[in-house]
């Protein structure tokens, strides 16, 4: 009122003028479709429209079917406290401190996703977002020879289920908004079953090294909404891995990543102390799942910090050739502040993980 120098009702009318021009339009599935077929030839279109029509019958079947279904990690006390596994249609975190563990995590459920449903996977394709670089179809295939000998056994299928994961490394967070603006269809035709993104928060500090941080915030936001868009619309598991930060502002760096390289032992203990996940409130807010890897007491745990279907607990663990091993699974009853802190305690992480491509 006090901007246009008007009366209470013009002034909500310009609210509601200014929303409708400001809004985005619906991204039904058949508008999706429609920008998809744009500047496509004739034989073109008739094929993308049988593609899209067997597309849109799989994603109404997953609708029918409900949202309880589970990508299980096999790990028996995490899948218990999250109800059968990672949620479908829903969008999970996993934090830690570098070279704790997140990335081999990633990949074993890389590797479950192509898996027979009748060996507990999805039977389907894996999007794999690499934004550092970390993925290891090498390290993939060893721990599903470890995990699963009696598969790999078979001539040709370790190649086959590498073949099914379609890594991406974007270069920019500018090239990784793109990657997401033609994903929802193509996760839809090529039957794609889990989407991995290692990691978001790669894309914040090389921004900041540039010095771009004040642009940077919302091609994040849009990130994050379009991610669980991704989620909801597809009815598949998301999982994100996002690094830590310091909780001080008195230092010259703010991820766990960056302390080795500034090589300061005495800031990286002080850092490690007190850490917080990276991206900030807004992002903790829109995660369903948020699974923190840290370290304490001379042990590595993976506490379920949030989640809409179990109270907050902690397992212990370590990493074999065949993945990530709980120690046992009934899990350690966290309560207070450290649900949310995240722990370490400057130990070197780096050094206690005898595998290629640890994260």
């Amino acid at each position: 009122m006090s901007l246009l120098d008007a009366g209470l009702a013009t002034a909500r009318d310009a609210v509601c003028r200014v929303s409708e021009f400001a809004c985005p339009p619906c991204q039904t599935v058949p508008r999706l479709a429609s920008l998809a077929i744009s500047g496509l030839g004739t034989s073109e279109r008739l094929m993308f429209c049988d593609r899209f029509a067997q597309a849109l019958a799989l994603l109404e079947e997953r609708v029918r079917l409900g949202g309880g279904g589970r990508l299980a990690t096999t790990l028996c006390g995490l899948d218990e406290a999250l109800g059968g596994g990672i949620p479908l249609g829903k969008l999970t975190e996993v934090v830690g401190p570098s070279g704790i563990g997140k990335t081999q995590f990633c990949l074993k459920l890389a590797l479950l996703a192509t898996l027979p449903e009748c060996y507990g996977g999805l039977n389907g394709r894996v999007v794999y977002i690499d934004t550092e670089s970390k993925f290891s179809s090498r390290r993939m295939i060893e721990i599903g020879q470890k995990s699963f000998p009696q598969i790999f056994r078979q001539e040709g299928l370790a190649q086959k289920m590498a073949g099914r994961i379609l890594v991406m490394r974007p270069s920019s967070l500018s090239d990784f908004t793109k990657s997401l603006e033609q994903m929802k269809v193509t996760l839809l035709q090529n039957d794609v079953k889990l989407l991995i993104v290692d990691s978001v928060a790669a894309f914040m500090s090389s921004e900041n090294e540039r010095g771009t941080t004040g642009f940077t915030q919302h091609p994040l936001r849009w990130a994050l909404s379009f991610l669980k868009s991704i989620a909801e619309l597809t009815r598949i598991p998301v999982v994100v891995s996002n690094q830590v930060r310091s909780q001080s502002n008195d230092d010259g760096y703010h991820y766990s990543f960056e302390v080795k390289r500034m090589g300061d032992g005495d800031g990286a203990e002080r850092l490690e102390s007190h850490l917080v996940a990276a991206l900030g409130i807004q992002w903790a807010h829109a995660v369903t799942i948020r699974l923190v890897f840290e370290s304490h007491s001379g042990q590595r745990f993976i506490k379920v910090a949030k989640s809409p279907m179990s109270p907050a607990v902690a397992f212990p663990f370590i990493v074999e050739s065949s993945g990530i091993t709980l120690l046992n699974d009934e899990g350690i009853d966290v309560s207070g502040p450290e649900i949310t802190s995240i722990r370490c305690q400057g130990q070197n992480l780096l050094g206690l993980l005898p595998f290629e491509n640890r994260g």
